[in-house]
């Protein structure tokens, strides 16, 4: 007889808690993150699949039931909606800076400069509201002329100062902005719960444990510095010549992303945070600049969030084969790991009975190769890195252009060799 949606939903969060907790589940558990696959696989562009959610809902249920993998997900949080109605320059989008069917590209920039150090430091939120701000999103460049926010603490008579802010249209068109976008996300809070439950409706879990959802976002805070402020240059260029005002913005970056991350998974009820690491991998920085200004504050950061009683779920990009080690340092089963290129047999080594790993499957055997290469790759990644649990196979990368008939050998490989 054929399994309930409840009987797969239960079933599913189970061989994925076992994996979670270092545990050896009945078999390897399998996650699909289809991205801008849904539109392929749908006949429609990538600016459709990220304008139309109730669309994009519709082919996650679709192609998550066809390929019956443990857990499935779409384009998550990362829409282009606040970027298109921002004027945002630090993204290009499906319709919005490229062609309908790329995806979305970040553009790099040096947004903060060399001498906004003592800025930053001296007051991180007027440097935000009234800086960084207006230099990334062209409808908010009237915020430079919003006062210095602490002189309200001088009592009712500055409060005169705001309302001379309607008679300056720039600033109240960037604040008419702000609200404008935090309406649309108020809005779209409860459409991806229900979301959350539609999947678990049919049979797969959305979260950790009794979370749903993706959870909330948190970057490490070198890259908190260098991706969306000082650019890979001007971060570079501080390890050696600012090292010490580096170091003191980092602290102040790693309090800002803890503090936003626990109050982002208190507001949705979910217990996990998602950290991209862009720049702590092999060939970055040399591993004395790794231990000085990377792994330190990021550990940290970590800390926090499961002090916080929240998992941080860490995508480990390029190749972490030289500090693989460092990982023994994280709370024995409080984090997971998805890797992208590291070596397995290393990373087993290294990190297995410390973290759940997922990930390590490239995407291009996917697009490219042969249903043998990938059920031979398959049955190798179940046997070393699903040994003893606390394994997911997942892809290393976007899934935008895999096979779907590779996809399917994949998880039906999955299910076989990984019971083993």
């Amino acid at each position: 007889m054929s399994k309930t949606p409840e009987e797969l939903l239960a079933e599913r969060s189970k061989r994925l808690l076992d994996a979670y907790g270092l545990r050896k589940p009945d078999r390897v558990p399998i996650r699909l993150n289809f991205g801008y696959m849904l539109a392929r696989l749908g006949g429609i562009t990538y600016q459709e699949l990220d304008a139309n959610l109730e669309k994009a809902q519709e082919l996650l249920e679709k192609w998550a039931l066809y390929f019956q993998p443990d857990q499935a997900s779409g384009l998550g949080p990362f829409l282009s909606t606040s970027s298109v109605m921002l004027g945002d320059r630090q993204t290009k989008w499906p319709g919005y800076g490229l062609p309908p069917d790329k995806p979305m590209q970040y553009i790099e920039g040096e947004y903060m400069k060399a001498e906004d150090y003592d800025e930053f430091l001296d007051d991180p939120t007027n440097f935000t509201l009234r800086k960084i701000l207006p230099r990334m999103y062209q409808k908010l460049e009237g915020l430079v002329n919003l006062p210095r926010i602490p002189i309200l603490l001088t009592g009712y008579p500055t409060f005169a100062t705001l309302g001379g802010l309607i008679n300056n249209p720039s600033a109240a068109a960037a604040l008419q902005a702000l609200v404008k976008v935090a309406q649309v996300h108020a809005e779209r809070g409860p459409l991806m719960r229900k979301y959350a439950q539609r999947m678990e409706a049919l049979g797969f879990p959305t979260g950790i444990g009794r979370s749903s959802g993706p959870g909330a976002f948190a970057l490490a805070p070198f890259d908190f510095m260098s991706d969306t402020l000082r650019g890979m240059r001007g971060i570079f260029l501080d390890m050696h010549r600012r090292p010490d005002k580096l170091l003191a913005a980092e602290e102040k970056a790693r309090r800002i992303c803890a503090e936003a991350a626990i109050q982002s998974c208190q507001a949705m009820g979910s217990k996990s945070a998602f950290i991209p690491l862009h720049r702590g991998s092999d060939g970055f920085m040399s591993l004395r600049q790794f231990e000085t200004f990377y792994w330190p504050q990021l550990k940290g950061l970590v800390m926090d969030l499961v002090d916080a009683g929240i998992m941080p779920m860490l995508f480990y990009e390029g190749v972490w084969d030289e500090r693989v080690h460092y990982l023994r340092e994280l709370p024995k089963g409080k984090t997971t790991g998805h890797f992208q290129s590291t070596n397995i047999s290393k990373l087993k080594e290294a990190a297995g009975d410390v973290m759940c790993i997922s990930g390590c499957f490239p995407a291009s055997l996917l697009q490219v190769g042969t249903p043998e290469k990938v059920r031979e790759l398959t049955k190798k990644l179940c046997e070393i890195l699903g040994k003893d649990g606390g394994f997911i196979m997942a892809a290393n990368s976007s899934m935008d252009e895999c096979s779907p008939d590779l996809v399917k050998v994949w998880v039906d490989a999955t299910k076989e060799y990984g019971a083993c």
